[in-house]
């Protein structure tokens, strides 16, 4: 036989003992969850037929903590993100002060993760929740057991009518609805504010903003105590750092540090001083509502992006201190300039002009970089923009 013929059936072969083992894995599933109570019904409309989509190809791919805090933060607090912001804060203000006065939680904070995690219900996810979380709970991988976990609360969802199947979309992890619960945490945390009989995080605003202000408050938040703010260190500053070394604002105003704009520190709460690019980029002193933030999803740069989005929603001016970087981050137009900019050169970059570096954007900028004797890394940045409007 032919070494392609044996090639070709090896991948046959391959694959159908893949169908195999994941068909074997959804039978195991549907005993453990009728075992739980879950009706047949919703496990016969939920998982046969069920094909794996493409969930497992982003294990470990996380922007948290592969991209440039720079860019992270322009990226997701820019001008077009506050201005929609506030009028989303403006069309459900009695939802966001209602979810406030039953939680604590500060309604502007809670209309930031909103922002943050959806862009205020545009981009919810469109893989189905069920179909990912099966993917990811049946092939192998060091968190199938979690995604497993997940898969049963997404079933348990589905069979109690909170979610319909076919509105049941998400994030490749199984994230879904305005912002972004896990199956497991809208079974313990979601709330029913509109008073429909529901928690509906994907239809009803008032349920998404009130299950997320449960949330917060569930994971420590101290009514009117700020997240944190921007603060300017001394000179060669030597002191300690980190968000898990709080100390009063007493203690850091002995180390030589004040607000941002020279005033001196004062008020309760304890702080930990956070410096994101090191000690020559922006400085924040951070409190336990920051901490609340990072509970959300564990990462410092998605906490200070809620924090200052927060904060330019009620009209601050976020962050003050440049960024050291000579190559800072662009906002979302900006990016849109560039898709299309590279799209004139003859470049694919998906067909969309969205601002998301995808895989074909950052493959056409790295070709471009190549070729005008830039560094080659696929990052768009201001000098990437530049150089593309100098027509180059």
């Amino acid at each position: 036989m032919k070494p392609w013929i044996l090639a070709l059936s090896a991948v046959v072969a391959l694959n159908q003992g893949a169908r195999a083992d994941f068909n074997s894995c959804k039978e195991q599933i549907k005993a453990q969850a009728a075992a739980s109570g879950i009706s047949p019904t919703t496990l016969s409309r939920a998982l046969d037929g069920l094909q794996p989509n493409d969930a497992t190809s982003f294990l470990g791919v996380q922007p948290e903590f592969s991209t440039p805090i720079w860019d992270y933060i322009t990226g997701l607090v820019d001008d077009e993100r506050v201005r929609d912001g506030k009028q989303r804060f403006a069309e459900y203000r009695q939802a966001a002060l209602a979810a406030q006065h039953r939680f604590g939680v500060d309604a502007a904070a809670v209309v930031a993760v909103w922002g943050v995690e959806s862009d205020f219900g545009k981009t919810y996810g469109a893989r189905p929740v069920i179909q990912s979380l099966t993917t990811l709970a049946c092939t192998p991988n060091r968190r199938s057991d979690y995604f497993r976990r997940e898969l049963m609360a997404a079933l348990k969802i589905v069979d109690h009518g909170d979610i319909g199947l076919e509105d049941f979309k998400g994030s490749w992890a199984g994230a879904f609805g305005n912002t972004q619960f896990m199956p497991s945490t809208f079974l313990s945390l979601a709330v029913d504010m509109d008073g429909d009989g529901r928690r509906d995080v994907v239809g009803s605003v008032p349920d998404a903003l009130g299950s997320t202000a449960n949330f917060l408050h569930k994971a420590g938040w101290i009514t009117g105590l700020p997240w944190g703010y921007e603060v300017k260190l001394p000179t060669s500053y030597h002191g300690p750092s980190g968000r898990g070394g709080k100390q009063t604002l007493s203690v850091w105003a002995g180390r030589g540090i004040t607000r941002i704009n020279g005033e001196p520190l004062s008020g309760p709460g304890s702080f930990g001083l956070l410096l994101p690019a090191g000690p020559h980029g922006p400085a924040f002193l951070v409190s336990r509502n920051f901490d609340a933030f990072y509970s959300y999803n564990a990462a410092e740069s998605y906490a200070l992006a809620i924090g200052v989005l927060s904060d330019r929603l009620k009209g601050g001016e976020g962050i003050v201190t440049p960024w050291p970087t000579d190559d800072p981050g662009l906002s979302r137009s900006e990016r849109r300039e560039v898709q299309v900019l590279l799209e004139q050169r003859g470049y694919d970059v998906g067909g969309k002009h969205d601002g998301v570096m995808g895989t074909k954007t950052r493959e056409a900028v790295a070709d471009y970089e190549q070729k005008n004797g830039m560094k080659r890394d696929g990052r768009a940045g201001k000098k990437l923009l530049a150089a593309l409007r100098g027509g180059n």
